[in-house]
């Protein structure tokens, strides 16, 4: 192993442990819950703003509710985005890159990661309205795997850029 992957597989195991350990922290709990609720009333009001019904029930949790038939999404940990968040962020700490790219490389990942969870959120509510078998299958396996593939399709093109913008600079 090259001493550049063994920085960066050291870098991505420290940052990676540091921000799953913060997600748990008693400190972290109530923001995690806060951020949560947060993205439920987005969804509701992206719904309301292009001609759907969904109302916010915080009593049970934050659940997004469609209220003719009371059937419901709830935000649950793990279903933020963020554990998905923490990993690109590790891998973008990690790799070789200017502080200037890194922060470029952190807020459009946390921008598209969070996009898309907010996306998939809102299509969950639409297929539970559909079909409970159907719902499972997107919720379990079909958009566990896009929001992950996601974080690696970012990832990937966040360092070919940099590496592109790296290369250019050094023939320059």
């Amino acid at each position: 192993m090259s001493r550049t992957s063994a920085k960066f597989l050291l870098i991505f195991v420290c940052s990676f442990l540091a921000g799953f350990g913060l997600l748990i922290t008693p400190a972290g709990r109530p923001l995690m819950v806060k951020y949560s609720a947060a993205v439920v009333r987005l969804s509701a009001a992206l719904i309301s703003t292009f001609g759907g019904t969904a109302k916010v029930d915080g009593e049970q949790g934050v659940v997004l509710l469609h209220p003719s038939n009371q059937l419901g999404v709830a935000m649950m940990d793990g279903c933020n985005g963020i554990n998905v968040t923490v990993l690109l962020c590790s891998a973008v700490l990690a790799f070789p890159a200017s502080w200037t790219a890194r922060a470029k490389g952190l807020l459009i990942g946390i921008l598209a990661i969070q996009s898309i969870n907010v996306v998939r959120f809102i299509s969950l509510f639409y297929i539970l309205q559909y079909s409970k078998p159907l719902f499972d299958f997107a919720h379990h396996y079909l958009w566990e795997s896009l929001i992950m593939l996601d974080a690696l399709v970012v990832f990937w093109l966040w360092a070919q850029r940099v590496l592109r913008t790296s290369a250019i600079q050094s023939a320059a």
